[in-house]
């Protein structure tokens, strides 16, 4: 369960970059990984005061397989969900692939850190 107060370092860094980068997130109902990491993701972008307009949200379908396919999927090299792609300036400054060993709003804020001192 995601709380602001325990990932303090992780929401300050969303937070400096909130007006600055775009989140792209991929991601399916179907998914388990999806709906067991994305909702506290969600919570942590929501914490820092991400604006709605700086997350797109992409569904993503399985072929039987296992083929990914839905929006902008061939275009991002969508392979595995969920996949949390971070532009700056339409550049791409980091990436998230289906799991790490920490939750995707810690990976990114790792990530995208060094960003906040530009």
């Amino acid at each position: 369960m995601w709380t602001e107060e325990a990932y303090g370092e992780t929401v300050d860094v969303l937070a400096a970059l909130a007006d600055d980068v775009t989140f792209k997130v991929w991601g399916g109902d179907w998914c388990i990984d999806c709906r067991s990491q994305l909702p506290d993701f969600g919570a942590a972008l929501d914490a820092a005061g991400v604006p709605d307009h700086r997350i797109e949200e992409y569904a993503v379908e399985k072929e039987e397989d296992g083929t990914k396919i839905g929006p902008n999927v061939d275009e991002y090299d969508i392979e595995y969900i969920p996949t949390v792609v971070v532009e700056r300036n339409g550049e791409e400054v980091a990436r998230f692939v289906e799991e790490e060993p920490v939750p995707i709003a810690v990976y990114l804020a790792r990530e995208l850190e060094h960003l906040t001192s530009a």
